[in-house]
């Protein structure tokens, strides 16, 4: 019976399994036909357990250097570590080495995705807060636009994939295969629409009132009772098409006008609840990773997302109104969580 060098892992899986039966390693050597000595050598090494990593010396910058580059990773945000060292003029240190002298005084983020605000901002937000705190929200009808994508937004697939699977390749065609332009609003505990912006149309002024007024206006508020629309409120964001002269014009002559026209801070999409609906929305009609082939195939799958949504969640969304302008206050305009 000579001496062999390696054990296969069947083999390693039956040693394993005949030590914990309490074999000794002479009778698993017999059973396996192997070397008593390649066993013992096997079951010391398996005992030994993994060395413990030897952490390398770092190559070590001055008090001075070490302060140059803290000035300027202060002033380059989400910059690489090789181009802060480059700027303070510090060269040939290894990747390794500057990103763990940048782990002691910064954090890799990614970009923020909502406006900055500045001072100004704050106080409007504030001044918005404390004018509508008394405010019946049930009477609100929030509104907003939403763009759908065939592709969907990048970093959403994300799940679980089976030992010895590939991850499944999503498609990325130019401006994520083109998309739909969809408006909806919510009041109390009802959706209204949505309804699709007709394909290759830009919402301008005019064309975003003709909009209104061949689905909002026609196929939902023309329904509604005079007292209903003696107290509802419209809420708009300052997008351009909706800010515009002729857009506050064209809703005063339909009776949206000074009070029953929400004045909306500048960057404040935290505050409208319709962002919520949105998100809502996004998460089901792409959850797994799902990708579409036509914009009428999207859009049908938002229809059903928006069916799917029940009037408790939308009265959850539009009732959070409350606690959002307090938190506005305590917060003096800063964004708030949403």
């Amino acid at each position: 019976m000579g001496q062999k060098k390696d054990l296969t892992g069947s083999e390693k899986s039956k040693i394993v399994r005949y030590l914990a039966e309490g074999c000794s390693s002479l009778k698993i050597a017999k059973l396996l036909k192997r070397d008593h000595r390649t066993i013992k050598r096997f079951i010391q090494n398996s005992q030994q357990g993994r060395k413990k990593r030897v952490e390398k010396p770092r190559r070590k910058i001055t008090a001075h250097e070490l302060r140059k580059v803290k000035r300027a990773a202060a002033k380059m945000p989400l910059a690489t570590s090789l181009a802060i060292f480059q700027s303070c003029n510090i060269t040939g240190v290894p990747k390794s080495t500057r990103c763990a002298i940048l782990r002691d005084m910064a954090k890799v983020r990614k970009a923020e995705r909502r406006p900055p605000l500045n001072k100004t901002h704050k106080l409007k937000r504030q001044d918005w807060a404390k004018k509508y705190l008394k405010t019946d929200f049930s009477k609100v009808l929030w509104t907003d636009e939403m763009r759908v994508s065939l592709d969907g937004p990048d970093g959403w697939a994300r799940g679980w994939i089976g030992k010895g699977q590939r991850a499944p390749v999503p498609l990325r065609r130019q401006q994520g295969g083109g998309g739909v332009l969809v408006w909806a609003g919510i009041i109390k505990d009802e959706l209204v629409g949505p309804f699709r912006v007709e394909d290759g149309v830009k919402l301008n002024s005019q064309s975003y009132c003709q909009f209104l007024e061949d689905t909002f206006f026609k196929q939902w508020y023309r329904k509604k009772s005079a007292s209903f629309k003696k107290n509802m409120i419209f809420m708009q964001d300052n997008a351009p098409s909706h800010a515009s002269k002729y857009s506050t014009a064209w809703l005063a002559r339909k009776g949206i006008k000074e009070e029953k026209l929400m004045t909306w801070p500048p960057c404040s999409p935290d505050l409208n609840p319709i962002e919520n609906l949105w998100s809502i929305i996004k998460c089901e009609i792409y959850k797994e990773g799902k990708q579409y082939t036509s914009l009428n195939s999207v859009w049908e799958a938002v229809v059903a997302a928006a069916c799917n949504v029940d009037g408790e969640q939308i009265k959850t969304l539009t009732e959070s109104m409350d606690g959002r302008l307090l938190s506005v206050l305590a917060k003096k305009g800063g964004y708030i969580g949403r």
